[in-house]
């Protein structure tokens, strides 16, 4: 049974890609910005099993947003439901359609470990933070949804100074009960963890908190208000 069930929600992703790719196009022909990559991104997260709840008020634009990183559901989530776009690794571009999707969306790809880099990428973030807001998974990997890693800061380095007008949002995310479930750690390859998600019976509860923003003050601390902040909305949460 779990190979139908991946099978049918992968003929739902292909057919809904297939009817929003035209109207995505036609948008694009006209030089208006596209909402169907979101819309389909959002649609893609119901199809696996997503119960999105959130809470809280996103900020619809000159945000950052700051959320704790379980698994690829994540984007799905905040693209959908908070129209964000992502800093991602410069190898996700070269990912066979997963690359081209995650371009659709407007994804800012970054040469990670590249020292040399870190200015073009810093510039890269701070152009972009604007017309939608622009998510950052500070753990620079996925964790198992009960503890927090530590908060990198080397991209909030956009942020100092920020931007007039530009705040920060912490957003903490949490499956529920299928969190250690759908949580993707160590020693399971993309792949593998996708069709794990297909294959999974029912659907869960994704909860995103929206945590009210916070000041750019540098990013040292801003990196640690925001983990402080996720920790104690997953502690309210959870109780």
């Amino acid at each position: 049974m779990g190979a139908i069930r991946a099978g049918l929600r992968l003929i739902a992703l292909a057919a809904l890609l297939l009817t929003l790719l035209p109207v995505h196009g036609l948008w694009r022909l006209a030089r208006r910005p596209s909402p169907w990559p979101r819309r389909f991104l959002g649609t893609c997260a119901r199809i696996v099993g997503a119960r999105p709840v959130t809470m809280g008020t996103p900020l619809p634009r000159d945000v950052v947003i700051l959320a704790n990183h379980l698994s690829w559901i994540d984007i799905l989530l905040l693209a959908g439901f908070a129209n964000a776009v992502f800093v991602a690794k410069g190898e996700l571009r070269a990912a066979p359609l997963v690359g081209w999707l995650a371009a659709l969306n407007d994804t800012i790809f970054v040469a990670r470990g590249e020292r040399m880099a870190v200015g073009a990428q810093v510039n890269a973030v701070r152009a972009a933070i604007g017309p939608r807001p622009v998510a950052i998974f500070p753990e620079g990997t996925t964790g198992d949804g009960m503890t927090l890693l530590p908060f990198k800061s080397a991209l909030l380095a956009a942020l100092d100074p920020a931007p007039p007008g530009v705040r920060v949002q912490p957003v903490a995310i949490d499956y529920g009960a299928a969190t250690q479930e759908l949580a993707w750690t160590g020693g399971e390859t993309g792949v593998a963890h996708a069709l794990r998600v297909l294959r999974r019976r029912g659907g869960f509860t994704a909860h995103l908190r929206f945590v009210p923003p916070i000041a750019p003050a540098g990013r040292k601390a801003i990196a640690a208000a925001a983990q402080q902040q996720i920790e104690a909305a997953w502690v309210r949460d959870r109780e």
